[in-house]
């Protein structure tokens, strides 16, 4: 599933590539994707709405939009968002000597084929129709994605945005509130608590490992006996680790890929997610895989305490 690093990528570039385009169609043939409304009802709505930009909590995508209304998406476990730009478009950029971005077509993977919605958008500013436009597409390959459409202010009301905990590079995620938020779960492992998204939104499977190995803590250590220092250092590799992974533009492990259809690098840079059996690359023990929340979970022995 696509973790805070890859959703913050994901934004990055809608904030860059459609903002201020208006969508002005809509297909799916996946309609149970959609919330709360019928396609007809869903699709009636959205036309016309002009792209005012995007945002994000944790794992979860807002694309808010004119009249007040806002677009939530959850990419669940395989989902990604492309946004192409079309022929009309393109050649019309070619001619006024744009650069544009050169390198492979990465549409054309395989992995980018499973396109369940799109959304037709035109420039607003310059009139454009849709065959000189771009379109959003939605590609999930297991289908598990999740679309919802309502006001702007009452999209903060729904049972799943409402539950989320305090995301974990916003201003507010302090080493104080951190502080606060272990104090609540004493009893609990360290590595299921950085999971849970109702306390910390955005942390997942990849990255807790990779930061309890940043921090130097084995994940079946209980709240309760991590030390004042040893939780200023968990916070700091926190930061640390996901700032390095969005520089990186995410982890492509499996299906996520940004929006032109690219994968991620950070899997390069990964120190014990996935490497079970293979020495560690600080100290040369073998990392080990465990089980916490029904997932995997690796570690170093030696390195970690």
């Amino acid at each position: 599933m696509p973790e805070l690093p890859e959703v913050e990528t994901v934004v990055s570039d809608l904030n860059k590539k459609i903002v201020g385009d208006t969508i002005i169609n809509f297909w799916s043939d996946w309609p149970k994707a959609i919330k709360g409304k019928s396609l007809a009802v869903f699709k009636k709505e959205i036309n016309g709405q002009k792209i005012l930009g995007a945002r994000r909590i944790g794992k979860n995508i807002f694309i808010d939009l004119s009249g007040e209304k806002t677009l939530y998406i959850h990419l669940k476990m395989t989902g990604h968002l492309l946004v192409k730009l079309h022929l009309a478009s393109a050649l019309s950029l070619a001619r006024r000597g744009s650069k544009g971005e050169v390198g492979k077509d990465y549409f054309t993977d395989k992995v980018n084929q499973y396109i369940h919605h799109i959304w037709t958008l035109k420039n607003s500013a310059k009139g454009g129709s849709a065959s000189g436009g771009k379109t959003m597409e939605f590609s999930d390959l297991r289908k598990f994605g999740k679309i919802v459409l309502d006001n702007t202010k009452k999209i903060s009301e729904l049972k799943e945005v409402k539950a989320l905990g305090v995301d974990a590079m916003s201003l507010e995620f302090t080493l104080k509130k951190f502080e606060e938020i272990l104090n609540r779960k004493n009893n609990k492992p360290l590595g299921l608590v950085l999971m849970e998204q109702e306390l910390i939104a955005g942390i997942g499977n990849i990255y807790r490992s990779e930061i309890l190995f940043e921090a130097g803590i084995l994940p079946t250590r209980l709240v309760k006996n991590i030390k004042s220092p040893e939780i200023k250092k968990l916070y700091l590799a926190i930061q640390k680790v996901l700032r390095k992974a969005i520089k990186l533009r995410g982890t492509s492990d499996s299906d996520y890929r940004d929006t032109a259809g690219a994968p991620g690098s950070f899997q390069k840079a990964l120190k014990v997610y996935k490497r079970s059996g293979k020495k560690c690359l600080k100290c040369g023990k073998i990392i080990l895989r465990g089980k916490m929340g029904q997932r995997s979970v690796f570690h170093c022995s030696r390195c970690q305490k």
